[in-house]
């Protein structure tokens, strides 16, 4: 077994902490009837975008733009022309954890769009529809119609219209890339202009699978839409305050989308534009309960802070959800990669990335400090255990165990020299 290497400097601080532990909605709708909020709130989990939001359609109820706003022939002007009863009950239960809403306007994705096509038509009047974008922006944050003031920051203009290349096979979008173009620049600049203090953006793009994949047209188009997408809103000078996009797949892969997506964004002028990888799951669905999926998870997290990317949102947070990593929809109960985002959100509770280096390719960490403590994420990623040397001076440790044989455990740790980590482990470590 080789040796690997990693350094800690806590008296090197190279910036924030920033939200890699985000998720996609909260675990159940409208009401926490398992304590499962609590578990939200105990892994200091700070956002949740609203996009499936209530499974298939939004639950008819939720967030989708069709669903506050059910006919879009009436007065967008009347208060009476919106139904936001269970959007109202969702957020408010929010608000009671601190989880902070990332809105996504647009419609929930129709898999079943072959049997037949309801709300991802291209909207029939687009200076309409942002008209009601603006309203329920009105709502929530300045107690339009019997409001609120949430101050949500994040609104998002759509979801995936990139996700196939013809129209008629596309789940989220049955218009040309031309109309979304428009879409965009019309929603972007009403929302900018009526509320320039707020984060406006889009288009939560399906990916860059195609910078692997030269022989899949589908990806092929998901690089085409993205550069004419840039090309057009420079052209045209719509705002763009951050840039969203998506990948199922492992973490290697999502750290070259990462560079690419920043690289490109500043090729196209959009040097401030954020960009926010708020669809991932590594392997999808498969491993749900494992150490080896508590692991992946882990070592996204890790590795996206050191990357250029300003939040990261995991999906999917719904228990009903066959992609939420986080509970188990039968005993309503915390499944392992949990507590990656429990660690995590430890880290980003002390809000300072101290210097951390590993020499392992399969070996992450995240290191961080405030607060008057020290703490660490280390992840091994791989099969196989590691025999790592910590090099960290001057230091106590203790560590928060989550692999194959715990679940969130205090283990003992050799003090002075080397640890063995078992495969797929995620080890909190304390330094204080």
């Amino acid at each position: 077994m080789q040796m690997a290497t990693v350094k800690i400097d806590f008296s090197e601080i190279t910036g924030r902490i920033k939200p890699m532990h985000a998720v996609n909605n909260p675990p159940t709708v409208p009401c926490d009837t398992d304590g499962l909020y609590a578990k939200i709130k105990e892994a200091n989990i700070p956002y949740a975008r609203l996009h499936d939001t209530g499974g298939y359609f939004g639950g008819a109820r939720y967030v989708d733009v069709a669903n506050i706003f059910p006919d879009f022939d009436a007065d967008e002007d009347d208060p009476a022309s919106y139904d936001f009863a269970f959007t109202d009950s969702l957020l408010a239960a929010m608000g009671n954890i601190g989880l902070r809403p990332f809105y996504r306007l647009g419609c929930t994705i129709e898999n079943h769009h072959g049997i037949r096509a309801y709300r991802i038509y291209p909207p029939a009047d687009p200076h309409k529809w942002a008209r009601i974008c603006a309203h329920i922006i009105l709502h929530y944050n300045e107690g339009w119609a019997g409001g609120f003031h949430y101050g949500i920051e994040y609104w998002e203009i759509w979801n995936e219209p990139d996700n196939q290349p013809a129209p008629e096979d596309n789940p989220m979008w049955r218009g040309t890339q031309e109309e979304f173009f428009a879409l965009y620049d019309i929603t972007a600049n009403d929302l900018k202009g009526r509320f320039p203090g707020l984060r406006i953006g889009g288009y939560a793009s399906c990916g860059f699978s195609g910078l692997a994949d030269r022989d899949s047209p589908r990806a092929q188009y998901w690089l085409e839409f993205f550069h004419n997408f840039l090309g057009h809103i420079a052209a045209k000078g719509a705002p763009l305050d951050f840039f969203s996009w998506h990948s199922y797949s492992e973490v290697k892969h999502i750290a070259g989308c990462a560079v690419y997506v920043r690289e490109q964004l500043d090729r196209y002028g959009f040097r401030r534009t954020q960009s926010i990888f708020n669809e991932w799951n590594p392997r999808g669905n498969l491993n749900r309960g494992t150490a080896l999926d508590a692991a992946n998870v882990a070592a996204v997290m890790c590795a996206m802070q050191k990357l250029p990317v300003d939040m990261c949102m995991y999906y999917d947070g719904q228990v009903h959800s066959s992609y939420c990593g986080l509970f188990s929809a039968d005993h309503r109960c915390v499944f392992k990669a949990y507590y990656a985002f429990k660690a995590f959100g430890a880290l980003y509770a002390l809000g300072n990335e101290a210097r951390s280096d590993t020499d392992d390719e399969d070996l992450y960490v995240c290191a961080a400090a405030g607060a008057g403590r020290r703490a660490a994420l280390m992840v091994n990623a791989s099969n196989e255990k590691k025999e790592v040397l910590l090099d960290v001076p001057n230091s106590i440790m203790a560590c928060l165990a989550t692999d194959e044989m715990h679940e969130w455990e205090s283990i003992g740790i050799n003090k002075h020299g080397a640890v063995v980590l078992p495969p797929h482990a995620v080890w909190m470590i304390d330094f204080d």
